[in-house]
């Protein structure tokens, strides 16, 4: 675990408690995907312990989160999105399911 992710997930599972309003921005940001992982599980042992969460990501993993409220900011404002319309989710799973292919195009010259 590096210094920034070690930090970073210190402080989403040590330092929060119950009966909180937490707002983080990109947290997944110095988290692995399994760190991830882990960070959702403590968000939703606070969840259960009355807390709520505003989050600004891009990461799939947290914002699969069962029944989040999911928002994107576009050019025509704020508007509520489900999860598998989500950029973040849709180019994962493209990416994900055809990386050879994906790769092939990118990466051409």
């Amino acid at each position: 675990m590096s210094l920034g992710e070690c930090s970073s997930f210190r402080d989403k599972t040590e330092r929060f408690g119950g009966h909180g309003l937490y707002i983080l921005d990109e947290p997944e940001a110095a988290l692995s995907p399994q760190r991830q992982l882990a960070a959702l599980s403590r968000i939703h042992d606070l969840i259960v312990d009355d807390s709520q969460f505003i989050i600004a990501t891009h990461s799939p993993i947290l914002m699969a989160y069962p029944d989040a409220l999911i928002y994107q900011c576009g050019e025509d404002g704020i508007s509520r999105i489900a999860y598998e319309e989500t950029e973040h989710f849709r180019v994962t799973r493209d990416f994900l399911a055809k990386s050879e292919r994906m790769l092939r195009v990118l990466l051409e010259r």
